[in-house]
């Protein structure tokens, strides 16, 4: 813990700082909602396409979903949403005339929720 899942459009690759900004949030993480360093982990998802609306063309996505233990207030969860989306302002610099769509969530994870590290 945390899981982040970092799904993006296959159009912004060359234009995205991926490791700057998975170091960038993990330190944020870290100050936000006391999680522990070596825990933070993040995955980036290439998506090959986007649509929004009716229009396939001209527009990039970037959803950053954060899976954390129970127990965050409504106001950290909403303080570290805050953040990823600036982050996002920093290290995602989409090429000229393509429009980014960028959200951001941040959940409970399941109760049932477990790991190993081998």
């Amino acid at each position: 813990m945390p899981q982040i899942t970092v799904d993006y459009s296959e159009r912004l690759a060359g234009h995205f700082d991926r490791p700057g900004f998975a170091e960038a949030l993990h330190s944020a993480t870290v100050d936000i909602a006391a999680a522990k360093p070596p825990a933070c982990k993040t995955q980036f998802r290439r998506t090959e396409d986007t649509v929004v609306g009716p229009d396939a063309e001209g527009h990039a996505i970037v959803h950053v979903t954060i899976g954390l233990l129970a127990g965050r207030t409504d106001e950290t969860k909403a303080r570290l949403t805050e953040q990823v989306l600036e982050l996002l302002r920093q290290y995602v610099k989409p090429a000229e005339g393509l429009a980014l769509h960028a959200s951001a969530e941040v959940r409970d994870l399941d109760a049932s929720y477990r790991k190993y590290d081998a």
